[in-house]
């Protein structure tokens, strides 16, 4: 009787084992046909269309402290676009930026970037008109064009969106049509001890990039309104700190990003839009999944040294991802589960915080009037 109960527990381990691999490969192919499958950025939600064009320039007033020679930096434009223009669609991340994907075996649960549909077309000219400049600033370790789905529906209001992707610091940078990987001075651990150093440099950056796009589009860009910084996570920092010290500063947006830099203490005189997720606290009140007050003395010195109108609010659902493209990629289980994404319909986060973004900017440049604007609580 004991032989024949061990076999039984050995023939139901076998089953079981069994079961687990039939399960599991049928869950790996079920994947590998639903990541083949087309998925599209959200569209833009203003009045133009949107096109997109790369450059690379170069401060020649600036050693880059973390390479040699003068500082080089990616820079992807979008841009209004008539409605009735045609042409190719760009290709989400083309060429050696299709490294952004993540590596393997994680890739296996994230949709591959040929199927990712952008809707931006392809170097076309800019629709006539002037419009202000934003630049844009990804979060430390990030690239840029992780950003399209927030930079297409700011450029389809009327803006010129000019996405920096801060060299050295950002996992993968191209430029001269080379990979350029991060280093570990310029993407340090210890944010608390390094952070107000480094985001000098990422201020520097975005006040380069906001003068190159006036430069590069003289008919199309609109000086006499200022500049706009908008950045996620450090990139938010940056906004910030680059608002600080630029005389036309027309606005900043920091999307779930702790500041640093001078702003903390001497605030910033244009207005501000702080946006957070559910976990964080940089708007100075936490939000209901916190579980710490990190950032929060930081904003609320930001806020009460801040002497422009202040917008701040918490997007329900979200964490700290949900403010990337991250929410627009076909992401199966595990990975969606690993990876800092809030309860919240990921598109949806995405469009709760274009609204945010679009309605702060019309508000702040061009004094469009915003019904119940979300208050700081200082």
């Amino acid at each position: 009787m004991a032989r024949s109960g061990v076999r039984r527990v050995r023939t139901a381990v076998v089953i079981a084992v069994l079961f687990a691999l039939l399960a599991g490969s049928g869950y790996v192919g079920w994947i590998a046909v639903k990541r083949s499958e087309p998925v599209a950025l959200p569209d833009p939600t203003g009045n133009f269309q949107v096109g997109r064009r790369t450059f690379e320039w170069t401060d020649t007033t600036r050693k880059d402290p973390y390479g040699d020679g003068q500082r080089k930096l990616s820079v992807w434009l979008w841009h209004p676009v008539a409605k009735d223009v045609t042409g190719r669609k760009v290709q989400y991340a083309p060429g050696l930026w299709s490294d952004l994907h993540l590596k393997a075996p994680a890739s296996v649960f994230q949709g591959p970037f040929d199927t990712l549909q952008d809707p931006a077309f392809d170097r076309v000219a800019v629709a006539p008109g002037r419009y202000p400049v934003v630049v844009l600033m990804p979060g430390l370790g990030l690239s840029a064009p992780m950003y399209a789905s927030l930079a297409e529906d700011i450029a389809s209001h009327g803006y010129l969106v000019a996405g920096v992707t801060p060299t050295y610091s950002a996992d993968l940078t191209v430029l001269g049509g080379q990979k350029v990987e991060a280093k570990e001075d310029a993407q340090p651990d210890d944010l608390d001890k390094q952070g107000d150093l480094l985001v000098n440099t990422w201020a520097a950056d975005a006040r380069f990039a906001g003068s190159m796009v006036a430069k590069q589009l003289p008919d199309s860009a609109e000086p006499s309104v200022g500049t706009a910084y908008v950045g996620h996570s450090f990139g938010g920092a940056a906004a910030l700190e680059a608002c600080r010290t630029t005389d036309r500063c027309a606005a900043a947006v920091d999307l779930d990003g702790s500041p640093y830099g001078e702003a903390v203490t001497k605030g910033v005189h244009a207005p501000i839009l702080l946006l957070g997720a559910d976990d964080s606290c940089i708007t100075g009140v936490c939000g209901p999944d916190a579980r710490g007050d990190d950032g929060r003395d930081r904003a609320l010195s930001l806020l009460k040294a801040s002497t422009g109108t202040s917008w701040c609010a918490t997007v329900p659902g979200t964490r700290h991802y949900n403010f990337t493209d991250y929410g627009a990629y076909y992401l199966a289980l595990p990975l969606r589960k690993y990876l800092p994404l809030g309860s919240a319909g990921p598109r949806h986060a995405l469009r709760v915080q274009n609204g945010y973004v679009s309605t702060f900017l019309a508000h702040a440049i061009y004094n469009v009037p915003a019904s119940g604007a979300p208050a700081c609580s200082t």
